[in-house]
């Protein structure tokens, strides 16, 4: 018999997520149970799950499931919405959290409005140019403006948020439905990459994601991230500034230090409703 459990439903600029409590138990979600919880016809629907688990590092761990049974290392919007979970369901309002993710310890600033938290301000922390999932984990030199092989006059940017990115200034941003299946699964990225399609505007940037795991999303928050540190690197876009990063769901705001230190992300957040489901069990 399949176990009851109260879900959530959350979403960051149409992003959207199941968030499951599991800091009682301890125990984590399998890629079958991610896989059916996100499928919009026989589930309940979302590019994601975020499971909250405990930890001793922040108030809370949270393990991001890709709709596709996959783990990422970090996500911009589901973090948004752990936090918004995490304190609306606290009683308090903390000035600052802090969130255990794979990409480690990251402090977010949560502002308030009608109906708990509106927004979070996140340190996502550095931008990593050389990592191993990225083609300089194999070369130790930085990818950045170099041609993609095997994609001839493809210019491309390899960014680790936490997670991989390949992020293509100047492309058309109707192109990542055809590009971007091939791109996510290139064989210089070991771990699968994200992929993004970024036009450059004078105040800002325009982008279109082709997520590892999920496909084409309305938004995602380490992929504005890593679009705007490859704008600041080709001196398209200044450093130390709130750039602005609209998505199909929406905008975010995005600042890039000189020494690439600690990203910020700025953007709203919405609950969406909750439930119970009868889950299926782990296998």
């Amino acid at each position: 018999m399949d176990a009851s459990e109260r879900i959530f439903k959350y979403h960051g600029l149409g992003n959207d997520f199941v968030v499951l409590d599991r800091r009682r138990t301890g125990v984590d979600i399998d890629a079958e149970q991610s896989r059916w919880l996100c499928d919009r016809r026989r589930g309940i629907g979302a590019d994601g799950v975020l499971a909250i688990l405990p930890s001793s590092r922040g108030l809370a761990r949270m393990v991001v499931h890709n709709a596709d049974g996959s783990i990422a290392e970090m996500c911009g919007n589901g973090l948004r919405c752990a936090v918004k979970y995490l304190v609306d369901h606290s009683g308090q309002h903390p000035a600052l959290i802090d969130v255990e993710t794979g990409a480690g310890v990251l402090t977010c600033e949560p502002g308030y409005g009608d109906g708990g938290v509106v927004g979070v301000d996140i340190s996502m922390g550095p931008a990593r140019l050389v990592a191993a999932n990225l083609p300089s984990g194999t070369t130790g030199q930085p990818f950045v403006g170099a041609p993609v092989p095997g994609h001839e006059g493809l210019l491309g940017t390899a960014v680790n948020m936490g997670n991989p990115h390949l992020v293509l200034l100047d492309q058309p941003l109707e192109a990542a439905e055809r590009l971007g299946p091939g791109l996510e699964r290139h064989p210089a990225f070991p771990d699968r990459t994200n992929v993004e399609f970024v036009r450059v505007d004078e105040d800002g940037l325009t982008v279109v994601v082709w997520e590892r795991g999920c496909g084409l999303t309305q938004a995602c928050g380490t992929g504005a991230c890593a679009s705007a540190v490859a704008a600041v690197l080709a001196k398209r876009l200044p450093s130390n500034a709130w750039l602005r990063v609209t998505l199909p769901g929406g905008d975010l705001r995005i600042r890039v230090p000189d020494d690439l230190s600690d990203i910020r992300l700025r953007g709203p957040v919405a609950f969406v409703f909750e439930g119970v489901v009868a889950l299926p069990r782990a296998r």
